[in-house]
């Protein structure tokens, strides 16, 4: 159950089918129960990643998502950024702003950043100072 007050983004697609399997490689997935009846449209697509990740996807209207003009970003963020940056073939890096993080365009060449705060990482570089 989605909790009151979660905000989901719904992302505009031009391929569903293709940004359905970029994002299942993230873990987000759509259960059987969402999925429609044979022969019946299937235009709208709701997965989830079972950790608390949703995200919407929807065709887009034709002509709106041109690539190289893609506005749209995502940030996700996910305790094993590690592994997720093996799937894609990236490398993470720690960044300055103090996240641990890669990042990659899905078929839309909509931006998705996969991070996880530096100072969490397990074994990562932390502080000495508390607090």
């Amino acid at each position: 159950m989605t909790p009151s007050g979660a905000l989901i983004a719904i992302l505009p697609c031009n391929d569903l089918d293709a940004s359905e399997r970029f994002y299942s490689r993230l873990g987000f997935a759509r259960p059987d129960s969402e999925r429609p009846a044979p022969g019946e449209p299937d235009t709208y697509r709701m997965l989830s990643n079972g950790q608390g990740g949703y995200l919407h996807l929807t065709d887009a209207v034709a002509g709106w998502l041109m690539p190289g003009r893609n506005p749209f970003g995502l940030y996700l963020y996910l305790e094993n950024v590690d592994a997720a940056a093996r799937e894609f073939q990236q490398s993470p890096e720690d960044k300055p702003w103090g996240m641990h993080e890669f990042a990659v365009s899905d078929p839309d060449e909509t931006l998705v950043r996969v991070g996880w705060p530096s100072r969490l990482r397990a074994g990562g570089n932390r502080s000495s100072a508390s607090g």
